[in-house]
């Protein structure tokens, strides 16, 4: 299965034309947030396919379209606090940031970001039951505590993801907010079994559904 993953900044190449040639297997676009959500809904009405995503701690809560008033990105799965199943893939989220201000409601303090992961525990215990294995793709804006996160407050990484990633160990997680301002910033870490990999602009995995 191939997987195009987005977060934090348009890339004129996905939003024109040509990403139907750039992208003409992609399978579905996992959104890990702080992107408008016109873009996310172009991307996926050129490519038809689905779109799984979570909020970043910049988004609106209200953006102004054609269509009227948004909340999220029209077609979308809000992954926040959920469990799903897609075509044999299991994928499960938790949005936002650590807290830092109160201009988001999209920010979180750590023990509300515990609460959150733990909330996705018994879908994690029912999907080990059912399909052998807890999960595939964990999905998150902010990144795990001492993976890829900054230095100043606003980008300190998430406790309870790294947690949930030692104890359920998806294939990858998913993740955003690091800006990469850089070529020698790392975007890729092996996590025990997991691939921690940082989404900003976008990338492209291929995993097998299952393994």
């Amino acid at each position: 299965m191939k997987i195009l993953s987005i977060s934090d900044t348009v890339v004129p190449a996905l939003y024109s034309p040509l990403i139907c040639e750039k992208f003409p297997d992609a399978d579905c676009v996992i959104a890990c947030g702080d992107l408008p959500y016109y873009y996310q809904e172009y991307i996926i009405s050129s490519l038809n396919v689905p779109l799984f995503f979570v909020h970043g701690n910049h988004d609106p809560e209200v953006e102004y379209s054609d269509h009227g008033e948004c909340t999220y990105p029209h077609g979308g799965t809000n992954l926040h606090r959920r469990v799903i199943r897609w075509n044999g893939l299991l994928i499960a989220g938790v949005q936002g940031s650590i807290r830092y201000s109160n201009s988001s409601k999209f920010q979180h303090t750590q023990l509300q970001m515990w609460g959150y992961v733990i909330s996705l525990v018994p879908g994690l215990l029912w999907n080990r039951l059912a399909y052998g294995r807890f999960l595939d793709i964990f999905v998150s804006h902010a990144p795990p505590w001492g993976i890829h996160d900054g230095p100043d407050y606003p980008h300190i990484g998430i406790k309870a993801f790294r947690w949930l990633l030692s104890i359920f160990r998806p294939q990858i997680h998913l993740h955003g907010h690091i800006h990469i301002y850089r070529p020698d910033m790392i975007i890729e870490t092996d996590f025990g079994s997991t691939q921690v990999l940082n989404t900003y602009g976008y990338q492209v995995t291929e995993l097998q559904v299952g393994e």
